[in-house]
């Protein structure tokens, strides 16, 4: 690079462009040295001049982008950030005034109603049914399912779609099961039931009565488009959206929109819910028998469990997002089952929905959460939807499979009373707000580019343009409708640029594998999804023995407790689900499927065994540094409220703070020195990981 460029730059969480200017300039050094790309370098040296030059407040608009990135999604995302201006400037070279109208075109998605022509032309009925937590929607909802000719489900999850599947059979209506990973289908038999996860509802199928569940997630900003296609999609006659009041004013204009009419059932919680009046003062002595205390960390989950069996001498289950669907509901079992000593359970926020839990009381263990950037305060509809699962205490003990009715469980579930508090006094006033705050609605529906716009608009690009920059330009060009939003395409932008190497791939392909069920959590899994890729480019070389990517050899180990050893099990048993999600879509490549859940089996056997035994010593429990900075972050933040929605005013717009932000931090209202590291109040009450001094 031919500008002068500054080595080791650390921002502090609070930074003015003149800081950030300098630390741009060695993120583009790096890329630079990693790149043999000369038109990358030429780029890299145009952009930090542009940077540099920047006289006075004059505004560059990157640098704005580039901060907007950078706060959000650290590093990594700058990094692919400026990636993607890169091949935005070679791609446009090629296009003509013609060729960049032909994409606004096609990135017109103002009018997703008119992609289900055929749905249009029906005159559905929807019923919106919206209630709390544990107040009966879903169950009416699935009443008026069960008396119908034919019908879907479409759940969340695949516990809950298996659980539906499980109800209709057990009552004498044959039912298939359709999840991405798993197929449960009579050859041979009309079947006129379906119970799926929301992504596999085919809404080419015509039935009588539908059934999406969990219908607030529509507004999710990755998964929000699943629950749209759904809704507009559906050829059913009577449709029954299950979920939050929260979600009444956007579909009633969805339902304006699409032409149906809408009928509004709103219910009433069965059992009382209480706030408690304190916390537990930070004693986990103070935990009893049908509590749950809710965590938000995979390690600080293992912690709290043997923190609490040393303080009170009881067994504890755990639940959390990365154990298997089984898994989950095995230790689910143990916990719901008055007969053993399995009493207390500690969870993630994988309990908001999918489990049916004899919990008494929740409790939080942090109001904050880790959005991958820093700590963010918990939403007021993720505390009320999380501590909504309190009241139905022993009532969970017959959940699913113990010949119970459905009408004596809803029966059981008014008798109780529901407790919420949090563990330290901290997180308290944050818990109680959550609770009686009335939650945000939900304003707009997630949707995503058909597969057919997404292959018309690549083929605009030159050869070797990035699919990760193809799917992220359309997203950037949509225009859209004022109730909807283009989903997030981050984790399936990672996918692509993890298989971009791999060649022969048709761009139906990438699209394909880019929706696959991957999670790139672990170094391993990068290199098992690039070998999945490579399968189907060669056409061949997909039986599971074949992969060597796959760390079988694990399941030749004796079981034992290390956390470690665990993480590869939970590794393997997601690229196994990702095997056979992607074995019924290239068929004849991954063709082991049968052998793959065999061998998923065998996995979830050893997890179940390695939760038995798994140990933490007792040093690490809750001394956990991150730990103390967040009680000790909450405490301040608590504190310095009416200032920082006043440093949130000043904050908006890209100008730089008082004597060009080169001030002392000492003596700076907006920091906190917490432990020798400035800890920074972002917007939206969010507090960093982790700070520089």
């Amino acid at each position: 690079m031919d500008v002068p460029v500054p080595r080791g730059v650390r921002l502090p969480l609070r930074y003015s462009n003149r800081q950030f200017i300098p630390y741009i300039q060695e993120i583009l050094f790096r890329l630079e040295q990693s790149s043999s790309d000369s038109e990358f370098r030429k780029f890299a040296n145009n952009l930090s001049r542009t940077l540099r030059s920047r006289d006075g407040k004059a505004e560059v608009p990157v640098l704005r982008t580039l901060r907007q990135v950078f706060d959000d999604q650290r590093e990594e995302g700058l990094k692919l950030q400026i990636k993607h201006l890169f091949y935005g400037s070679v791609a446009n070279r090629n296009l003509s005034k013609s060729d960049i109208a032909d994409q606004a075109k096609l990135a017109d998605l103002r009018y997703p109603t008119d992609w289900y022509p055929a749905t249009r032309a029906i005159h559905r009925t929807i019923h919106l049914h919206v209630g709390p937590t544990n107040s009966g929607k879903t169950y009416h909802a699935l009443k008026r399912l069960e008396k119908a000719k034919s019908g879907i489900y479409a759940g969340p999850l695949r516990l809950l779609a298996h659980e539906v599947y499980t109800r209709l059979n057990a009552n004498g209506i044959p039912c298939h099961l359709v999840t991405g990973d798993e197929r449960v289908i009579k050859e041979g038999e009309v079947i006129p039931m379906v119970s799926c996860t929301v992504e596999m509802v085919p809404v080419n199928q015509d039935f009588d009565v539908a059934v999406i569940d969990e219908i607030q997630m529509i507004g999710n900003k990755e998964r929000g488009w699943a629950w749209t296609e759904a809704l507009l999609g559906l050829k059913a006659q009577e449709v029954h959206l299950c979920g939050e009041a929260r979600t009444v004013p956007l579909i009633r204009e969805l339902a304006k929109l699409m032409g149906d009419k809408l009928e509004i059932h709103q219910y009433e919680r069965l059992s009382p819910l209480e706030t408690m009046p304190e916390s537990l003062k930070g004693d986990l002595k103070n935990i009893k028998k049908g509590d749950c205390i809710v965590v938000f960390s995979k390690k600080e989950i293992h912690e709290m469990r043997v923190a609490i069996q040393q303080a009170t001498n009881k067994r504890v289950a755990i639940i959390y997002g990365d154990l298997p669907p089984e898994t989950r509901a095995q230790q689910a079992r143990l916990f719901n089952d008055p007969d053993n000593d399995y009493d207390i359970l500690v969870a993630s926020d994988a309990i908001g929905m999918g489990l049916n839990l004899s919990i008494r009381r929740i409790i939080f263990q942090s109001s904050l959460k880790n959005n991958g950037a820093y700590y963010a305060k918990m939403e007021d509809h993720q505390i009320k939807q999380i501590g909504g699962r309190a009241g139905r205490y022993r009532a969970g003990a017959q959940s699913g499979h113990d010949g119970v009715s459905q009408d004596k469980r809803h029966d059981a579930a008014t008798k109780n009373v529901g407790l919420v508090t949090s563990l330290d006094e901290l997180d308290f006033p944050n818990v109680i707000q959550g609770m009686q705050n009335e939650p945000t609605p939900v304003m707009t529906a997630g949707i995503f580019p058909t597969s057919a716009i997404v292959s018309r608009f690549a083929a605009y690009f030159p050869l070797g343009t990035p699919f990760s920059y193809i799917l992220l330009r359309i997203n950037e060009l949509a225009l859209m409708h004022p109730r909807f939003h283009s989903c997030d395409l981050k984790v399936q932008a990672k996918i692509a640029d993890i298989i971009e190497p791999v060649q022969g791939l048709t761009i139906t392909d990438r699209l394909m594998f880019c929706t696959a069920p991957i999670d790139l959590k672990a170094e391993r899994a990068h290199q098992t999804c690039k070998a999945f890729a490579q399968c189907i480019a060669n056409n061949g070389g997909g039986g599971l023995l074949e992969i060597k990517e796959l760390n079988l050899d694990i399941l030749d180990q004796k079981v034992n407790k290390s956390r470690e050893y665990q993480t590869e099990l939970e590794v393997l048993h997601k690229a196994l689900i990702a095997y056979m999600w992607l074995g019924y879509r290239f068929t004849g490549i991954f063709h082991s499927r049968e052998m793959a859940v065999y061998v998923k089996g065998l996995v979830q056997e050893r997890i179940e065994k390695v939760l038995e035994k798994l140990f933490v010593s007792r040093g690490d429990t809750r001394g956990d540094r991150q730990r103390q900075l967040k009680i000790q972050a909450i405490h301040q933040l608590a504190k310095e409220r009416e200032r920082e929605q006043a440093i949130r005013a000043r904050d908006i717009g890209n100008e730089d703070p008082p004597n060009g932000g080169d001030e002392d931090p000492n003596t700076r209202k907006d920091f906190a020195l917490v432990n020798g590291n400035y800890l920074r109040y972002p917007v939206s009450e969010a507090m960093p990981l982790a700070a520089t001094a």
